[in-house]
């Protein structure tokens, strides 16, 4: 069995730790130690190194984390990322659906799924929950994509049944069963796990929200993700269409669409009956707030949200996002909620896209933090890059400020290193020193 060993400073947290608080008492900081790794689990740390008999890859003076978690990113529109000028409904007409049509053929799907794995795992992001397209063939190669590179992966294919345009509708039978074959040949199947995947209430008939309804019933341990109450006028469109449903959020729930591995994306536009329906039934929202400054869609209220106990994670949302990192992603949740007058510590940042977001999965024994008995998902990354970076990180006073220095400036360009299952996957070339 292949014994691994990674010397760096190992960060991760073991609490939830808040939203405010700069405290370190969530975090577990071990300066200069080796993470041992067998089997592609962590088996423990230590200061010393553990000698002959491993494989040593010496990160020293490197900072060693969790792979991120991504809840909520498109694979099919990277090549839409960063297109101008429209708000969500315009911007999925004019961008996103002509993309997506493009993934019926079987090899754009496979060349697509390979190029955005890649793409996470560069970024350090080892897990993700994901919208492929309406065509049954780029979920199986997302999860054959996913499978190959051994990454945590929660997808299904798109059910849009209608306002959609030719070659993305489907219709409720035959959506049925590709989920029902999706289901059978890939959920539990290694790391992978199935979604029903509701474009978003205007993109589906009831009769297809039912069925969905009676999919996510069917089976232990399958997710659902959607979108929920992003754009003010998608809210009101949502209102003519379901004019009996209390709300937009309300709109799920009466389909059975809401439980404790429900991801919906945004939940810029709730109110505090939403907000306690959240809590209730354990389903979380997926905050993308670089997509949300782009699109200009609003200011998530995640203070709100955390009152009424409803679970919030981090986001890319490629391509209405506008970057795969999720440091970007967190700096950019900070500037949201100082826009909201709450100043996010480092410690709810980083929770948010490891442990918290595998907390809210139900995936936090398997992802999430370097406790032993977790898959070796890691990430290796400098501290500062750039002479400005450096200067920042070496006039930090205390943790909490060099890890929020490394949040606000660091991006794709720190990371050394990824690791799956203890397998590296992704290294920048020159930046890792191992010694037999």
């Amino acid at each position: 069995m292949m014994r691994t060993a990674i010397r760096g400073d190992l960060l991760d947290l073991v609490a939830d730790p808040g939203l405010t608080s700069t405290e370190p008492r969530a975090v577990r900081f071990d300066a200069d130690h080796w993470l041992l790794i067998e089997g592609g689990r962590i088996v423990g740390r230590q200061p010393q190194d553990p000698g002959d008999g491993w494989h040593r890859i010496d990160h020293a003076g490197r900072l060693v984390t969790p792979g991120f978690i991504d809840t909520h990113v498109h694979m099919p529109q990277l090549e839409v990322i960063a297109s101008h000028g429209t708000e969500l409904l315009d911007w999925l007409n004019t961008y996103t659906f002509p993309a997506e049509t493009r993934y019926a053929d079987p090899a754009v799907s496979r060349a697509g799924a390979a190029l955005f794995t890649d793409a996470l795992l560069a970024h350090g992001t080892t897990a993700a929950v994901v919208f492929p397209t309406v065509h049954k063939v780029s979920a199986e190669a997302l999860f054959e994509a996913a499978a190959a590179r051994g990454m945590r992966c929660i997808t299904g294919k798109v059910l849009m049944d209608r306002h959609a345009p030719d070659g993305l509708r489907d219709d409720v039978e035959q959506a049925e069963r590709d989920c029902i074959d999706l289901i059978d040949r890939w959920h539990g199947r290694g790391r992978q796990a199935f979604a029903l995947t509701v474009r978003f209430a205007p993109c589906s008939t009831p009769a297809q929200l039912a069925m969905a309804g009676r999919l996510l019933a069917s089976r232990p341990g399958l997710y659902m993700q959607t979108h929920v109450a992003e754009n003010r006028a998608e809210v009101a469109w949502v209102a003519e269409l379901f004019p009996q449903a209390r709300s937009y959020l309300d709109v799920y729930h009466r389909h059975g669409l809401l439980g404790p591995r429900s991801v919906l994306a945004h939940g810029i536009w709730l109110d505090d009956a939403d907000r306690a329906l959240l809590a209730e039934t354990g389903a979380q929202i997926a905050h993308c707030p670089s997509s949300n400054l782009f699109l200009g869609s609003g200011l998530i209220g995640w203070q709100a949200l955390a009152d009424r106990g409803a679970a919030v994670t981090l986001a890319s949302d490629v391509g209405g996002g506008t970057s795969l990192s999720m440091h970007r992603t967190m700096a950019e949740a900070y500037k949201v909620q100082a826009l909201n007058g709450l100043k996010l510590s480092a410690w709810a940042l980083l929770s948010a896209a490891t442990r918290g977001a595998a907390c809210a999965l139900h995936l936090d024994d398997e992802i999430g933090s370097l406790e032993a008995g977790r898959s070796a998902d890691i990430a290796v990354w400098d501290w500062a890059v750039g002479p400005v970076a450096a200067l920042r990180d070496a006039r930090a006073r205390s943790l909490h400020e060099r890890v929020f220095a490394w949040i606000t400036l660091a991006d794709e360009r720190n990371l050394a290193q990824t690791f799956v299952a203890g397998v590296s996957r992704h290294t920048r070339a020159g930046r890792a020193l191992e010694t037999a």
